[in-house]
C-alpha cells in the first residue's frame, strides 16, 4: 500500500512539472516574441519619422534660403528671355551669399529645433544653368551624394516667395541634403532600447531556469526520499518479521520448557535488535556529517594494518561466495594522521559495496593495492562486479542515491555507504575516484595525506 502512494505521489509530482515546465515556457517564448515585436515597432515608426523630420527640415532651409534670395532682388528687373532664363545675377545666388560654414549652422540650428542634433548630415547647393554643378558643398558631401546605396538624398529648390511663375518653374538652385540610412541611424537610437530589452529578457531566462532546475531539484529530492523511504521500509520490515516471529515462537510452551531454544530465539532477537540499531545509527551518523557536528579523533595510524584486519573480516564471505581476495600492500610508506574508526568504516564500505554488487553466480575477485609518494598514501580497491553507467557514476556520493534495479531489493541498503566514505576523506582532506564501466566492475581510487611527525 505505501508503495502505491508513493507511487502516485510520484506521478502526480511528474505531472505538475511537466505542466509547470510547459506554461514557463510558452510564457518565455510569448514575452520574447512581445519584446521583439516592440522593438520592430519601434524601428519602423522611428524610421518614418526621421524621414519626416529631415523632409521638413529640408523644406524648412529651403524656403529660408528662398526668402533671403527674395529679399535681396532689386524692385524693378528687367525681364530676361526665356532662352537666359537661368543666367540670374550672381547676386541672387544663395550660393555666393553665404560660406560653406554658414549654410551649415543654419541646417544644424533646424536639426537641433527637430531634437535630432545627433544625425550627422552633409549638404550642396547645387547650381542649375548651362549644365549642374554643385557651388557650395560640406567636407564629405560628395563621398556620401555619391554613395546611394548606404545615404539617403532629399532635394529641395531655393525659390524665392516673390518669384515669378517662369522663375518657380526653372528655379536655378537646389538644396541637397544628404543623411545616412535611416535604418542605420534608427538602430544608433534604439540600441539603449534594445540593450535594456535584451537585459530583462536574460533576466526573466535566468528566473527560467533557476526555477525550472529548483523544481527539477525538489523532483530529484523526492525520488530520492521516496527510493529512501522504499529501502528503509525493506531494511526493517525483515528484522521486525524475525523478532516477531520469535516472540511468538517464545510464547510456545515446549520452547519454553527448553532452555536451549528459549536460548536460540532470544538470541536471534537480540541480534535482529542490534541488526535495527546499526541500520539506525548508519542513518544518524550520515545526518552528523551532513551537519558537518562529528568530531574526528585523528592519531598516527598504520593503514596496512587496519586494511589487512577488515579483508580478514570478509573472507569468510567470500568463501561462502567461492570469491577470492588479493592483497597487494605495497606502499613504502603507509603511516596516516586519521581516526581509527571512520578510517576502518570507510575500508569496511568499499569493500562491502564490491561484495554486495558482484555478478549474479560469477565468484567475486577483490584486488586491494597500495602505494604511497613523499606526501600522499594511496589505496585502490578493484572488484570484478556489475560495475556502473556514466549517469549512476555522477552520483553515487549523494545521499540516499543508489543504482535502481527495478522493484528487486536484492542488494540492501540505504545509500549511505558511499556518502558516508566520502564524508570521512573530506574530513581528512583526502580525495576519492570512482572509475567503473557497466558489466565489468568497479574502481575506487583513495588518496589520504600520510602523517607529517612535525605538524603532529
Amino acid at each position: 500500500m505505501p508503495h502505491r502512494i508513493f507511487f502516485r505521489i510520484f506521478q502526480e509530482v511528474k505531472r505538475i512539472f511537466l505542466a509547470i515546465f510547459i506554461l514557463i515556457t510558452l510564457s518565455v517564448v510569448g514575452i520574447i516574441w512581445i519584446q521583439i515585436s516592440w522593438v520592430k515597432n519601434i524601428m519602423l515608426v522611428q524610421e518614418e519619422q526621421i524621414k519626416h523630420n529631415v523632409q521638413d527640415i529640408t523644406s524648412r532651409v529651403a524656403d529660408e534660403l528662398g526668402a533671403i534670395k527674395g529679399s535681396q532682388q532689386p524692385t524693378s528687373v528687367r525681364p530676361f528671355p526665356l532662352e537666359n532664363a537661368f543666367e540670374m545675377p550672381q547676386n541672387y545666388a544663395i550660393a555666393q551669399r553665404f560660406t560653406a560654414q554658414e549654410l551649415y549652422e543654419k541646417i544644424r540650428l533646424q536639426f537641433i529645433a527637430q531634437k535630432m542634433e545627433k544625425v550627422p548630415f552633409e549638404f550642396g547647393i547645387a547650381r542649375i544653368g548651362n549644365g549642374f554643378w554643385v557651388e557650395r558643398r560640406s567636407n564629405n558631401f560628395n563621398e556620401w551624394n555619391s554613395d546611394t546605396a548606404n545615404y539617403y538624398r532629399y532635394v529641395r529648390p531655393i525659390v524665392a516667395p516673390s518669384a515669378s511663375a517662369m522663375e518657380s518653374l526653372v528655379h536655378d538652385e537646389l538644396l541637397i541634403l544628404v543623411i545616412p540610412r535611416v535604418d542605420e541611424l534608427v538602430n544608433v537610437g534604439v540600441r539603449p532600447k534594445i540593450a535594456i530589452a535584451v537585459i530583462f529578457t536574460l533576466i526573466i531566462l535566468t528566473a527560467f531556469f533557476l526555477t525550472v532546475s529548483t523544481i527539477y531539484r525538489q523532483k530529484k529530492l523526492s525520488e530520492i526520499k521516496n527510493d529512501f523511504i522504499n529501502n528503509m521500509t525493506h531494511e526493517f520490515k525483515t528484522p521486525i518479521a524475525t523478532i516477531s516471529l520469535a516472540v511468538d515462537a517464545l510464547r510456545n510452551e515446549k520452547v519454553q520448557s527448553d532452555p536451549k531454544k528459549l536460548s536460540y530465539f532470544s538470541e536471534i532477537i537480540k541480534e535482529e535488535n542490534q541488526r535495527m540499531n546499526r541500520q539506525v545509527e548508519t542513518i544518524l551518523k550520515a545526518a552528523l556529517l551532513e551537519r558537518q557536528e562529528i568530531q574526528l579523533n585523528r592519531k598516527e595510524l598504520d593503514a596496512h594494518q587496519i586494511i589487512q584486519d577488515v579483508a580478514d573480516n570478509f573472507m569468510l564471505r567470500l568463501q561462502e561466495k567461492g570469491g577470492t581476495l588479493e592483497l597487494k600492500l605495497g606502499a613504502g610508506n603507509a603511516l596516516i594522521h586519521a581516526d581509527e574508526v571512520h578510517f576502518s568504516n570507510l575500508v569496511n564500505n568499499l569493500m562491502d559495496n564490491a561484495v554486495k554488487y558482484g555478478k549474479e553466480n560469477v565468484p567475486p575477485k577483490i584486488c586491494l593495492s597500495t602505494h604511497s609518494d613523499e606526501k600522499r598514501f594511496f589505496l585502490r580497491i578493484e572488484d570484478n562486479g556489475i560495475g556502473m553507467n556514466r549517469e549512476t557514476l555522477k552520483r553515487i556520493f549523494e545521499r540516499f542515491y543508489r543504482a535502481h534495479t527495478g522493484n528487486i531489493h536484492n542488494v540492501k541498503g540505504f545509500g549511505l555507504g558511499l556518502s558516508y566514505v566520502k564524508s570521512v576523506i573530506d574530513a581528512h582532506h583526502g580525495q576519492i575516484r570512482p572509475e567503473s564501466t557497466l558489466g565489468k566492475g568497479s574502481v575506487f581510487t583513495i588518496e589520504l595525506p600520510l602523517h607529517d611527525k612535525e605538524k603532529a
